[in-house]
């Protein structure tokens, strides 16, 4: 065994035990969780108004807070980011995460505590790279350089005691000095805003490095790893980078990226593993490399109830604890933090593939589906159905997003898919009506409305030139960084907006 991973899985025993731990005792894990935080934040204004102090259990808790969404706290947010202190969480927060998990003009800006930096996202960092080491005991990432393909980050105009980014910008800004001897590129160029003029100055600085691992959002390295390509004239990403090994990825769904990257990295040696982290905190990573679920981590400052997706109204919905969970049932996400969100609906939905231990799939968004039928598509099923779509008729996605066509007087509804694709199928027709008959067989409600054409009629798919996503992206002022294109939406304003960029007619 190499010496340098000897070393990592020496210094990770005890954190590995402790992972085994709450596996073997999530209910325990969660209360203590629960019962620190609230401790923690009793005497803070939050605090004193829900009277934390008195709350003793999970029940106790779901009926004294309601649940929050971002809405409800901004002015909490705004006072934070003035530079009021102790209102959500004890202290100063300096840090807030500009969220960019859709394209809309209206910004979230999350609060990112001392507290969370260390003990859940870089506790997650320490723990992807244990649990990596403790899969792959040969591997040889500690021979080379991480690559780390950071957002932006700039003073709060609101204020000059807190400032603003992508959180993986406040994460390298944040990071101990010795990362940077691991890491690159440099923090300078990492932390440039200009999306396109860090591509050119990342690809010249790390061609003839050697990286062996990088993490980050699937869509924005793919766009980098063209670049470097392009630059280096090269097909393979192995023959620029001999010993790159594994990519760490999260943000979105890997699925419609995954054929894209067995093609531009090719070969057998590659490693992927998954992890779900944002704004709001770090919340599973792909223990198992046999499985694509994750797992969920349980002592990271985060207290989690999940309520069945259909059931999200209200101050006051019926929410489950991890005991109470069924394999199965889409749930979306309540978390409570060491940041100082409270049973904070961060928008995110899963799916249990597992609850011994604790293990999940991302199933999509509670705000972004297809509904305007009745049909409830979310983005698990239009993940499933374009991977079929894609196998079928050979064809690569790069990017995609889909929304309704209206019934009309004399017209029936349908939904349309705006894809670009990075291989064009080889029948669009066939990709159409497999994209079709996949959605019948994993959605009943679509099958339904399907039925006969009596409600909606086949998919309407049209392929748009390449960049015309990041084109649309640029013109929002979203190019970059953490930013994600919206899969699905129950309008149309997305879908016209690209048809505006692409110059296509819709």
């Amino acid at each position: 065994m190499p010496v340098i991973p000897k070393l990592i899985k020496r210094l990770n025993t005890k954190r590995i035990s402790q992972i085994e731990y709450f596996k073997r005792h999530p209910a325990d894990t969660q209360q203590t969780v629960l019962s620190d935080i609230l401790a923690r934040a009793s005497d803070t204004e939050w605090g004193s108004k829900y009277n934390y102090a008195s709350i003793k259990s999970a029940d106790e808790y779901r009926l004294a807070v309601p649940v929050q969404t971002y809405e409800k706290i901004i002015p909490m947010i705004e006072r934070l980011r003035a530079g009021e202190k102790d209102l959500l969480w004890p202290g100063e927060i300096k840090w807030f995460a500009k969220s960019s998990g859709t394209t809309s003009s209206k910004s979230k800006f999350i609060p990112v505590s001392q507290d969370a930096l260390e003990h859940c996202h870089y506790q997650a960092a320490r723990d992807i790279l244990a649990i990596y080491t403790l899969n792959y005991p040969t591997t040889h990432i500690f021979s080379g350089k991480a690559l780390t393909l950071g957002g932006s980050h700039c003073i709060n105009k609101f204020s000059n005691q807190s400032l603003y980014g992508d959180l993986s910008a406040i994460l390298i800004e944040n990071a101990p000095s010795w990362v940077e001897l691991i890491r690159t590129p440099g923090k300078k160029i990492a932390l440039i805003e200009d999306f396109e003029q860090k591509l050119d100055l990342i690809t010249k600085k790390t061609a003839k490095e050697n990286v062996t691992n990088f993490s980050g959002v699937p869509s924005w390295y793919l766009t980098l790893i063209k670049h470097i390509l392009s630059y280096t004239g090269k097909t393979n990403l192995l023959d620029v980078w001999p010993n790159l090994e594994v990519f760490f990825h999260g943000g979105i769904s890997f699925t419609p990226y995954r054929e894209i990257y067995r093609e531009l990295i090719a070969g057998d040696k590659m490693h992927y593993m998954e992890t779900y982290n944002a704004s709001e905190g770090f919340f599973g990573i792909q223990d198992d490399p046999a499985q694509t679920d994750m797992l969920l981590m349980l002592d990271y400052g985060i207290f989690y109830e999940f309520i069945p997706s259909d059931k999200i109204s209200g101050d006051f919905p019926l929410s489950l604890t991890l005991a109470e969970v069924e394999k199965g049932v889409n749930y979306a996400i309540v978390i409570s933090t060491n940041s100082g969100l409270w049973r904070y609906m961060i928008g995110d939905t899963v799916v249990f593939t597992n609850t011994d231990p604790y293990r999940f799939r991302i199933s999509g968004r509670t705000k972004h589906f297809i509904n305007a039928f009745g049909e409830e598509v979310i983005v698990e099923n239009a993940e499933m159905a374009l991977d079929a779509a894609c196998k079928a008729t050979g064809a690569i996605i790069s990017e995609y997003t889909a929304g309704p066509v209206f019934m009309g007087v004399s017209s029936k509804g349908t939904h349309e898919w705006i894809i670009e694709f990075e291989k064009d199928p080889s029948d669009l027709d066939r990709f159409t009506e497999v994209l079709d008959e996949t959605l019948k067989s994993v959605n009943s409600d679509y099958e339904a409305k399907r039925f006969r054409d009596i409600n909606l009629v086949r998919p309407l798919v049209r392929s748009v030139p390449r960049g015309t996503f990041n084109k649309w992206l640029k013109t929002k002022n979203k190019l970059g960084g953490q930013n994600k294109v919206p899969r699905l939406s129950n309008s149309r304003e997305y879908i016209e907006e690209i048809f505006t960029v692409s110059g296509i007619k819709s």
